[in-house]
């Protein structure tokens, strides 16, 4: 029997690449032998360092065992109960397809399992501080993010530090994995209102460009026009509303790379306004009147971040599956910052 771990480094394991979750039908990606082969992990998009990829082919000699008995033995500091949450959302394949813990393994099985989160080393301690909730219940709430906060615990996918809105938080295991499932499936509905320089000629349009580490700037992200490297994305884009220089629009996710609206917008010429590691943050659009250039300074000074707000996540509630459909309206920066734009749109000799 061998068992593959692929999110960690542990004492007496190789780190390997990551296999690639099923698709809708259920279908692994092809493999030779008993070497389990597939994609890497994306390991710094929305979904970095939530989940661990676990890969385990029975011994030809194995007796049958509960898959739940199975597991726990083999995976280390992983309790029986959050296999069986695993189980129980469909996040553990054997042999290709969703199988529950009483599933008697067999020789030869090929099971693969991925968990919600990893493990965390150190204790977690609570810090009292001002939330926007929209939503709460038994399995999970919803935050508006503000601009400027980190990321916390609990957390089913992130946003960008500098990036406001939507973020749903799981308060259990099975609501966890089960959110986690649904993001692996890219079943989650994410739309962003962002302002980005520029005008586009078409009113909607579609970004398909794989997303990696710049080789020359580790900081940043890279578009691989040529699928060289990095990881596919998608990004769909809807024009809101047109001001000349700059324009606001939603983008609609079909992946969660990091930076992904970002670096895509900037790659077809169309940074986010005052994004200043995506080139941004300088004036790339207008006149060469003096007004003009302190006109965008104030508009710099309004929203002194990236102009890009998570506005809309949708799902299936873990445990009722119900539709659940959350829209947030801008924050006070990006209204400042649209209400200059639009003013300056009917008076811009005033500017």
């Amino acid at each position: 029997m061998r068992t593959e771990r692929y999110d960690t480094e542990r004492s007496g394991e190789e780190r390997l690449p990551a296999p690639g979750f099923p698709d809708a039908t259920g279908d692994l990606p092809a493999s030779d032998g008993d070497a389990v082969t597939g994609e890497e992990v994306e390991e710094d998009g929305e979904e970095a360092g939530l989940y661990e990829h676990f890969a385990v082919t029975a011994d030809k000699g194995q007796t049958p065992l509960r898959l739940d008995k199975f597991l726990t033995v083999r995976m280390e500091h992983c309790s029986r109960n959050r296999i069986q949450a695993a189980a129980d959302s469909g996040n553990i394949l054997v042999n290709g397809k969703p199988a529950k813990s009483s599933y008697k393994v067999k020789p030869l099985d090929r099971i693969r399992i991925v968990m919600p989160y990893p493990r965390r080393e150190t204790e977690l301690r609570p810090e009292p501080m001002p939330l926007d909730i929209p939503y709460e219940d038994d399995d999970l709430l919803i935050v508006n993010k503000p601009a400027g906060e980190q990321n916390r615990a609990g957390l089913v996918h992130r946003i960008d530090k500098n990036t406001s809105g939507l973020l749903v938080i799981a308060k259990n295991e099975q609501a966890h994995a089960r959110l986690a499932k649904q993001f692996f499936d890219h079943t989650i509905q994410r739309r962003y209102v962002a302002l980005v320089w520029g005008n586009f000629e078409q009113d909607e349009g579609t970004i398909t460009g794989n997303i990696g580490r710049s080789p020359r700037e580790r900081q940043k992200m890279y578009v691989f026009a040529d699928g060289s490297d990095g990881k596919h994305a998608v990004t769909h884009w809807k024009v809101l509303r047109r001001y000349g220089y700059v324009t606001l629009v939603e983008c609609r996710l079909e992946t969660g790379r990091t930076h992904q609206i970002r670096v895509h917008m900037a790659w077809i010429g169309h940074p986010l306004f005052n994004d200043e590691r995506y080139g941004g943050d300088r004036i790339l659009k207008g006149t060469t009147f003096a007004k003009y250039r302190q006109f965008v300074e104030n508009c710099f000074a309004v929203m002194p971040r990236h102009a890009l707000h998570a506005r809309l996540l949708g799902f299936e509630h873990p445990a009722t599956h119900r539709p659940m459909l959350f829209d947030s309206e801008l924050p006070d920066d990006f209204k400042a910052l649209l209400a200059k734009w639009d003013a300056y749109a009917v008076r811009p000799e005033e500017e």
